[in-house]
């Protein structure tokens, strides 16, 4: 059944309803947590397994040690930020951890006081609900095309890839040996090796990768670990090898976004952004801002 005929028989069904009842149904439909079962299956069970893993495996906060650029351009914002990767942590997990005390939402204005503020929080990792997104709902189908992620870190892209997509390859990035180690020790784990490869390299050294990608996936990946000298030097990189006619490009923020930053402009003329459907439901914690963030290009 398609949406339009599953559109059909639930106004059939609302049709025969007893009017004084309908206003009950309905509110149960938009805040019951029942029907996000529905969205659950086994696909994303087993993501949500990786996720319980690796929260296991890593620092709260999912930041190595030699992350000192990441951390510095935290500490530099106007307000103060933290790192939660939303792979490793949804809402009722930052809930339960702020209950427990081990995190926290706010920031004491005036310490010993009960003035505080919200914390900005910051992820360089996809949620499962925004995998789900990515691959389900913005790229098309991806049968026989091979998708590489730059700063592949945790590997959420590369094991939502193989769970939501049919690409034939998924290829991740990444510069962090320990992070390469972290996402290898998964991918045999759960045996994902026939469609993932991580590649333990600087992407500016992957010219003929790059030439032969068909999707390449960019999350928030040169702004917090480069200085702007080194982002030019990585986004030339890719404007010169990211050049196969019709690939797509997805990245977060938008392109306009992350070179508008840069000293030096930078223009995106090799690609043209493609319209994205963001009134897509999948389940109430997702949220909708994160969505607005994804941008789709295509290779002219």
């Amino acid at each position: 059944m398609d949406f339009n005929q599953a559109k059909s028989e639930l106004k059939l069904l609302l049709s025969r309803m007893d009017p004084d009842q309908l206003p009950r149904l309905l509110s149960w439909i938009r805040n019951s947590d029942e029907l996000d079962e529905l969205l659950s299956d086994n696909r994303t069970v087993i993501l949500q397994n990786i996720s319980e893993e690796l929260r296991e495996r890593l620092p709260t906060e999912a930041m190595l040690p030699s992350e000192t650029a990441a951390y510095n351009k935290m500490q530099q914002r106007s307000r103060p930020t933290v790192h939660v990767d939303s792979f490793l942590f949804d809402e009722d997990e930052v809930d339960s951890r702020c209950e427990e005390g081990t995190m926290s939402r706010s920031f004491c204005l005036s310490c010993g006081s009960f003035r505080t503020a919200p914390l900005d929080f910051i992820s360089h990792s996809f949620s499962i609900p925004e995998l789900q997104f990515l691959f389900q709902n913005v790229l098309p189908d991806l049968s026989g095309r091979m998708l590489v992620d730059v700063g592949s870190r945790l590997g959420a892209v590369l094991y939502g890839g193989y769970m939501y997509s049919s690409a034939s390859q998924l290829v991740g990035v990444e510069i962090s040996e320990e992070f390469v180690k972290l996402q290898n020790d998964i991918v045999q784990k759960y045996n994902l090796t026939d469609r993932i490869q991580v590649l333990h390299s600087d992407v500016c050294l992957q010219n003929v990768l790059l030439q032969s990608a068909d999707v390449l996936i960019m999350n928030n990946v040169f702004e917090f670990f480069m200085e702007p000298t080194q982002q030019v030097r990585a986004w030339r990189f890719i404007m010169e090898n990211f050049r196969k006619k019709g690939s797509l490009l997805v990245t977060v923020p938008g392109l306009q976004e992350s070179l508008n930053t840069l000293e030096e402009a930078l223009q995106p003329s090799w690609v043209e952004e493609l319209p994205v459907d963001y009134d897509v439901y999948l389940g109430r914690d997702t949220d909708p801002d994160a969505l607005r963030q994804i941008h789709l290009y295509r290779v002219l």
